[in-house]
C-alpha cells in the first residue's frame, strides 16, 4: 500500500494542479461571462445564473480531468454510470436542497419578480434584495432580511405590490343618514382629485357601497404610486382632503351612536297595594 500511495503521489500532484486550473480558468471565465452580459439589457437574476451555470460547467470539466489522471482506468461511461447511481442517492438525501436549486433557476428565467420589487408572500412583504440559486434574500419593510427558500416563493402565489409604477388604492368614508348623497359623492371626488399625487387621469372612483350601523358608507378608490410608502402617502393626504371638504360642507362624518331606553319600573312594596286595589 506504501510502494503503490508513493507510486501515485505524481498522478495526485497533477491532479491538484488541474484543479488549481480549474479554478483560475472558472473565476477568468466568470470575469468574461459578466463582461459580454454587461453589454445587453439582461436582468441581474439571469446574469447570476449565467455565472453560475458557467462556473458549474468548468469545475464539472476540471473534477472530470482530475479524476481521469489519478484513476486512469476511469472512462466517461463508467463515470456517468457511476453518477447515475450516485445521483439517485444524492437525490433522496438532499432532496430539499435540490427543489431549491431549481425553484431557483426557474425564478431567475421567468421575467416577473425582479430584484428591487416588492413582494408578498407567505405573510412576508418586502423588497428582493438579491436571488441566488438556493433562496432569496427579502428585505422587510421594517428593516429585517428574512432569507426566503426559492421553494416556498415557486410553490406558492407571489404578490407583487411594484410590478408596474402606479397601482389602485381605496379607503371607506361614511356619511349620515340625512346627507344627500350625490352632494357628498361630488364633494369628495372633487376633494380626491385635488391630491396632488393622485392620478387624477386614470380617473377616481366614488361608489355608494354600503348601509352601515351609523351611516351610508362610499367607498373611495384613487390610483397613485405602488410602493407601500406610496401608497401611505397618498392615503394619508387623501383623508385629510376628505375631512377638510366634508368639514366645510358641514356634511357629518358620523361616529357610532348608541340610544339607552330605561322603562318605569313600580317598588316591590307597592306590589301589595296594586294586588288588593285591583277587584
Amino acid at each position: 500500500m506504501g510502494e503503490g500511495f508513493v507510486e501515485s503521489l505524481p498522478a495526485l500532484a497533477i491532479a491538484v494542479f488541474v484543479l488549481f486550473l480549474t479554478w483560475i480558468t472558472a473565476r477568468f471565465a466568470v470575469r468574461i461571462s459578466d463582461m459580454l452580459v454587461g453589454r445587453t439589457d439582461i436582468r441581474a437574476s439571469l446574469k447570476t445564473l449565467v455565472d453560475t451555470l458557467v462556473r458549474l460547467s468548468i469545475w464539472v470539466f476540471g473534477i472530470f480531468v482530475a479524476a481521469v489522471v489519478v484513476i486512469p482506468e476511469l472512462t466517461p461511461a463508467s463515470l456517468l454510470a457511476g453518477l447515475g447511481i450516485g445521483a439517485v442517492a444524492i437525490g433522496f438525501a438532499f432532496q430539499d436542497i435540490f427543489e431549491n436549486f431549481l425553484a431557483g433557476v426557474l425564478i431567475m428565467v421567468r421575467e416577473k419578480m425582479r430584484i428591487g420589487d416588492v413582494i408578498e408572500c407567505e405573510g412576508i412583504t418586502g423588497k428582493v434584495e438579491h436571488i441566488n440559486m438556493r433562496e432569496t434574500h427579502v428585505r422587510k419593510l421594517s428593516g429585517e432580511l428574512t432569507i426566503v427558500p426559492n421553494s416556498i416563493l415557486f410553490k406558492n402565489p407571489v404578490k407583487i405590490l411594484t410590478d408596474v409604477d402606479q397601482r389602485r388604492h381605496e379607503i371607506v368614508v361614511g356619511v349620515s343618514y340625512d346627507t344627500n348623497l350625490d352632494h357628498a359623492a361630488d364633494i369628495i371626488r372633487r376633494a380626491v382629485e385635488g391630491v396632488d399625487v393622485v392620478l387624477a387621469s386614470k380617473g377616481v372612483d366614488i361608489f355608494a357601497h354600503e348601509f352601515n350601523a351609523s351611516s351610508v358608507d362610499f367607498l373611495v378608490r384613487w390610483w397613485a404610486g405602488s410602493t407601500p410608502r406610496s401608497g401611505w402617502e397618498s392615503k394619508d393626504k387623501v383623508v385629510r382632503a376628505i375631512k377638510s371638504a366634508l368639514d366645510e360642507a358641514h356634511i357629518e362624518i358620523p361616529f357610532p351612536y348608541i340610544t339607552h331606553t330605561f322603562k318605569e319600573t313600580v317598588p316591590v312594596s307597592q306590589l301589595g297595594d296594586m294586588r288588593k286595589k285591583t277587584p
